[in-house]
């Protein structure tokens, strides 16, 4: 009996589950924003109010147009150059696996920064007062005033927070996600499906909230900013430093509660992508034997 070669994720899979998944998340991330770029210590309890109070229930989804927006360009970008790249290397190397993944949060980090950018305003503009509120109408918007009155470079605001943070996240959690999936199939009788999906997923959700926290929150605190606010890399991390080390982890459990959903939703998604919609490797050539 024949057995059906297993299917390949197509490079745009990863843009298209990240998006998907945003949809859920969104609301979680808009928290976590709130919550790193207040000074005064809020329960997450307290933050949800208040956004409701403030907004409504369709307050929660302020800047979901950018979102959506940066995970069809960022993760598109990252996950892309991650799966073609693993065609060209040994799969069963980790080390292999980071390269890669370094590679690709590099690329992806700095194409995802402008719509991150928008993103994170229109994220943060419910809680600033009415007359300094940017009020874009969606991430187009966004692009295009952002240009205008404050210039291109703007548009690039944290790009290296940004580009640095998107190397973070892709080595913790692809090679992560990989490997774990490599070993449990190896060493355990699990098999393809969701029980195994979701136990790689959250793995690696704790991986990627771990190692990007401290960069989120400078990242955040930067896209944030008024033009000239901050000095530099090194004065932003001084300035957060002037509230006390905890700050660089400020937001941790919002953070991790989105970015497990986020990370169990788009490895759900991914997956099933792959299984469905994937592409089959031709078969091997056969090998001649020598006469």
């Amino acid at each position: 009996m024949t057995v059906a070669p297993e299917r390949k994720h197509r490079w745009y899979f990863g843009g298209l589950s990240s998006a998907m998944a945003a949809c859920f998340t969104h609301p979680l991330d808009l928290l976590k924003v709130h919550l790193q770029t207040n000074e005064k210590k809020l329960s997450l309890r307290s933050q949800t109010m208040q956004v409701f109070k403030e907004s409504g229930i369709f307050g929660f989804y302020n800047g979901i147009s950018a979102s959506l927006m940066r995970q069809l360009t960022y993760s598109t970008a990252r996950l892309g150059i991650y799966e073609v790249g693993k065609e060209y290397v040994n799969s069963d190397s980790f080390s292999s696996k980071i390269l890669l993944a370094f590679m690709g949060g590099a690329c992806a980090g700095f194409i995802g920064v402008p719509s991150d950018v928008v993103n994170v305003r229109m994220q943060n503009d419910m809680k600033l007062p009415k007359d300094q509120r940017r009020n874009y109408k969606n991430v187009f918007d966004g692009f295009i005033r952002i240009h205008r009155e404050e210039g291109f470079k703007s548009l690039f605001a944290g790009s290296s927070l940004a580009t640095l943070r998107s190397i973070i996240v892709t080595v913790a959690s692809m090679p992560v996600y990989d490997h774990m999936k490599l070993l449990l199939k190896k060493h355990t009788t699990m098999r393809e499906g969701l029980v195994l999906h979701c136990i790689c997923s959250i793995v690696t959700a704790v991986s990627v909230t771990t190692m990007t926290q401290p960069i989120d929150v400078l990242k955040t605190r930067a896209m944030s900013a008024k033009p000239g606010e901050y000095k530099g890399v090194m004065n932003l991390i001084k300035q957060a430093l002037a509230t006390g080390p905890t700050t660089f982890f400020k937001g941790y459990v919002p953070s991790f509660s989105r970015i497990a959903p986020q990370t169990i939703i788009m490895f759900m998604f991914y997956e099933q992508l792959r299984i469905n919609f994937g592409w089959i490797p031709p078969p091997p050539a056969s090998k001649v034997d020598k006469v």
